[in-house]
């Protein structure tokens, strides 16, 4: 019983130990985008569905001694396949179909070990169930769950803070070939076991009134569904405004299988009552924090998602808990169980951003939730509500269902109200708003990027050239640009300016006759709304350029290139809504951008979070080129309503003394707070930015 129980947990491990650290591998390569993390679950998912269903046609097929022999020859193949690190040959050359790329990339660098993995759970409990008939095999799901939480929970507080991510992967390696050598310990002890080439049947497969229904088999689908669409759509909620990272990834999975393991242990962890009430009061609080948004602070946000998430699942699950059949059955359970999830995977990462434009299958999800859980109230005819009594109480049902409802759409319809277009892609959802279209001196066109602005233009003629929102003439990028020694010398030919992130191309609008600024954006929806909507760029006096795709890839590509950039002031203003790209403040990214810019360039880095300080991680690169007369300086721009600035932190980078010493320079420059005295550095092995939280 140990080598089984030792082989479950191991196996479910590393099952889930590989998912983080190979969506933390390849998360640059994409831009940092939220989607890389749903599209990696959506992969594992179907890949968990293929495995469950390769251990259903096994098990329902094949003797046990075939069953045995193609295992044992899957385990020999698949370790050819180490280590799991990808290839860099995979980067991509354009992000025109990310989605697609990654679920092949995953494919390649994991797929055969995945496949494997995922199969072993309910095969090990098929094969424990023949060897010990009268123990229930429903315990080993539960280590199974128990051995994926610990992973989850482990990675992120133990294993990214002290390991690189190349030795991540070679510590995922050993650990595979450790499971490999306890499957074939079990394998040895199924043999042992007396049997027939042919299955024997169970005395009561035959009965009827205990084989599953078709009915019960759509609820198992509808409720594993369900459940995973919560789980992508919770995790999607968190990571849009706040950063693309394994704490917000791994959390809420992290609640969702300790349902599984609560619901499966035993069917005390789940009362009907108590988590009916809970689920009511959780859906009002959710609908409470999603009209209120940004305002609400960031614990409160994770908190109220996370615990709406574990609720509904321990729902959920709860349920699915008391449908569950014999245990003959087990294999094809599981199946629908994985099958479910991974349709709720599909529904989250490739239907709904071609179908919704906001992210609307959260509030789905919620209704659905609801909407089920009715359903099995209704159809419990040993239920203290079936047959329509106490009239009473359905009435309350559905008049509560329906307020949930009219309020999810009215919250769905908010950000359509004002909005001229919306575009949802991979990388987010995008927004243009017209503001004040009554008042002519502030009437102007607003860039959203889910909920945080992110830059505007006026339209009356005498503003339409200023500089807003971020960008200012005091910000720290406004400093650089009108005080570089180069824009102050009337004998000089101008300024070469390199600009990672477009947004509404706000910069362009320093650019002067002369001057040549290269926008990177890595968003094609960014460049259309900008070119449709703002004026910034085609205003300018300087000759402009937009590279597309990620800013990182393009400037090393752009090493081979006879004339790299040279810029004399690299601006970088690349937050997703109000996600950092933790790829674009590494070392290795620091020493691209050096390679970019003149000796005497100045590089700015906005870092301006309402959840992190940056700028131990800025600091903390500067002083690499301490030696050379490198220093970093803080600008901290409060805003102006007048000026349509908003208050804003950069960090200046620069061994240039003559703008360092400029008068104008040195009082702008803020000091640094007690919280900037740290240092962290960041690489591309190595990044944890749950020690930035504010």
């Amino acid at each position: 019983m140990i080598i089984f129980a030792a082989t479950v947990f191991i196996s479910a491990f590393l099952l889930f130990l590989v998912q983080p650290l190979l969506a933390k591998f390849i998360l640059p390569w994409f831009g940092g985008s939220p989607g890389v993390w749903t599209t990696c679950l959506l992969f594992y998912q179907v890949l968990l569905t293929a495995g469950y269903a390769y251990a259903h046609l096994l098990v329902s097929k094949l003797t046990q001694r075939r069953q045995a022999a193609i295992t044992l020859v899957l385990l020999l193949l698949t370790i050819a396949f180490l280590p799991v690190t990808p290839s860099k040959t995979w980067i991509p050359e354009s992000l025109s179909m990310p989605t697609w790329h990654i679920l092949r990339l995953l494919f390649v660098s994991v797929g055969a070990c995945y496949f494997l993995l995922s199969s072993m759970s309910p095969l090990l409990q098929s094969w424990f169930s023949r060897i010990w008939p009268s123990v229930s095999p429903y315990r080993l799901y539960t280590l199974s769950n128990f051995g994926s939480l610990l992973a989850i929970v482990g990675y992120p507080f133990i294993i990214e803070p002290n390991l690189t991510l190349g030795f991540q992967t070679k510590v995922w390696s050993w650990l595979y070939v450790t499971f490999a050598v306890l499957c074939g310990a079990c394998l040895v002890r199924l043999m042992k076991r007396r049997q027939s080439e042919t299955a024997v049947p169970d005395p009561g497969d035959n009965d009827d009134s205990i084989q599953p229904s078709p009915a019960d088999r759509i609820m198992w689908l509808s409720l594993t569904a369900l459940s995973s669409a919560m789980l992508l759509a919770t995790t999607n909620q968190l990571c849009m405004d706040v950063a693309v990272i394994p704490l917000l990834w791994l959390v809420p999975m992290g609640l969702y299988l300790l349902s599984f393991i609560l619901c499966f242990h035993s069917r005390r962890w789940y009362s009907r009552l108590g988590f009916g009430i809970a689920l009511a009061v959780s859906l009002v609080q959710t609908c409470v924090v999603l009209t209120r948004g940004i305002f609400i602070g960031l614990p409160v946000q994770i908190i109220s998602y996370c615990s709406t998430l574990f609720i509904c699942c321990m729902v959920l699950h709860g349920e699915l808990v008391r449908l569950k059949p014999r245990p003959h059955h087990l294999t094809s359970f599981y199946l629908m169980i994985s099958a479910g999830g991974a349709l709720g995977g599909i529904f989250v990462s490739l239907i709904s951003p071609h179908i919704f434009k906001g992210y609307w299958e959260f509030h789905l999800a919620l209704a659905g939730t609801a909407a089920i859980f009715l359903i099995v109230l209704f159809r419990d005819r040993k239920g203290r509500f079936y047959g329509g009594r106490p009239l009473w109480a359905w009435a309350l049902f559905y008049v509560s269902f329906v307020a949930l409802i009219i309020t999810l759409v009215i919250q769905i319809r908010g950000p359509l109200k004002d909005a001229i277009v919306i575009q949802r892609n991979f990388f987010g959802i995008l927004r243009v708003l017209e503001d004040n279209k009554d008042d002519p001196e502030e009437h102007r066109m607003v860039l959203m990027h889910g909920q945080i602005e992110h830059g505007f233009q006026f339209m009356s003629e005498p503003r339409r050239s200023q500089p807003t929102s971020y960008f200012g003439p005091s910000s720290g990028v406004g400093i650089a640009l009108r005080f570089h020694p180069r824009r102050l010398d009337p004998e000089q030919h101008g300024l070469r300016v390199g600009v990672v992130g477009l947004g509404t191309g706000t910069l362009a609008a320093y650019g002067e006759k002369g001057d040549y600024f290269r926008f990177y954006e890595i968003n094609p929806a960014v460049l259309q709304l900008s070119n449709s909507y703002f004026s910034y760029r085609k205003d300018s006096g300087a000759k402009i350029d937009v590279v597309l795709g990620d800013a990182r890839i393009s400037m090393e590509r752009e090493k081979g290139l006879a004339h790299p950039g040279r810029f004399d002031v690299l601006a970088i203003d690349a937050f997703s809504s109000d996600a950092i790209p933790v790829h674009l403040f590494t070392r290795e990214c620091y020493r691209n951008y050096w390679y970019h810019l003149k000796k005497d360039g100045i590089l700015a880095m906005h870092i301006s979070s309402r959840y992190f300080n940056l700028s131990p991680v800025i600091r903390s690169l500067a002083e690499l080129d301490k030696e050379n007369g490198v220093q970093a300086i803080l600008v901290e721009d409060l805003g102006s309503t007048v000026q349509g600035t908003d208050a804003t932190r950069w960090i200046l980078v620069t061994a240039n003394r003559e703008f360092l010493t400029n008068k104008q320079v040195r009082s702008s420059i803020s000091p640094w707070s007690e919280e900037d005295t740290a240092r962290l550095l960041f690489t591309d092995d190595y990044s944890n930015l749950f020690r930035l939280l504010r």
